[in-house]
């Protein structure tokens, strides 16, 4: 499946105007070519001129997670509440107001770094964000990141994992715990493989093989299996909500 003409277009504008939105270091400008992935498979969700209009609504984002959006955001923030003064970063951005109260959660002092390889999700973004003090936003791939290593107290993956290939995810990992100190933490939450008694793992399977290709690999593998092999965390917790369909795993370097 190839990008629609007008998509390419609108694709093209946007870069502009969220490269003026980031930061001015010429390495963050840089170019960076949209993932195939992300054109064949998620451009009607990500890229699409009518894409932002359509699921920037908190009530369609709270329902597409089965009314469990505000459990699963407050439970990634839960690991951030003891930072203060630290640097934090989001890999993708999100639709909903993750980021708004991700700001207002962080201690004075704290920053924000949010990177996402599609300018017009950061040119959405830099709407919502108002310019908030402490927030910077970057047009970088989160399996490529520029920044220096051990550079971030916390790294904070909201829903990106399940719509990447297995080698995307795996350099999207391996980039999380190169850009993270020493006793940092890397916070993951997506989907996980759901109980057998639970009626939304009959209701999600054809939902995720027919929209979401990638997304099954999230309940057949462990998300420590993708961690690389010369890893050393010191632990690696994981917990399950909603009847096993969502997790959080906290990789504690």
């Amino acid at each position: 499946m190839h990008l629609p003409d007008a998509v390419t277009t609108a694709v093209a504008q946007a870069k502009v105007e969220a490269r003026a939105a980031a930061t001015s270091s010429p390495a963050i400008q840089a170019p960076v070519a949209l993932p195939k992935y992300l054109e064949q498979t998620y451009w009607w969700a990500y890229l699409h001129p009518r894409a932002v209009s359509f699921f920037e609504r908190q009530w369609l984002v709270n329902l597409i997670l089965w009314g469990n959006y505000a459990t699963l955001r407050d439970a990634a923030f839960a690991e951030l509440a003891a930072l203060r003064g630290g640097k934090v970063l989001q890999v993708a951005c999100v639709y909903g107001d993750f980021t708004v109260k991700l700001a207002q959660q962080l201690g004075p002092g704290t920053r924000l770094d949010v990177v996402d390889v599609a300018p017009v999700q950061l040119e959405n973004l830099r709407r919502k964000i108002c310019a908030r003090a402490g927030v910077t936003l970057h047009l970088q791939d989160s399996a490529d990141l520029a920044f220096a290593d051990q550079s971030y107290d916390r790294v904070v993956v909201f829903f990106l994992l399940h719509e990447q290939p297995a080698d995307a995810r795996a350099r999207t990992i391996k980039e999380a715990l190169r850009v993270t100190r020493r006793g940092g933490k890397i916070v993951i939450v997506d989907y996980h493989q759901p109980a057998w008694l639970n009626p939304f793992r009959y209701i999600m399977l054809p939902v995720l093989h027919m929209l979401e290709p990638f997304a099954l690999d999230m309940w057949f593998t462990d998300i420590a299996g993708w961690l690389p092999e010369d890893a050393k965390p010191t632990s690696v917790e994981k917990r399950v909500y909603f009847g096993g369909l969502y997790q959080k795993v906290v990789v504690t370097l």
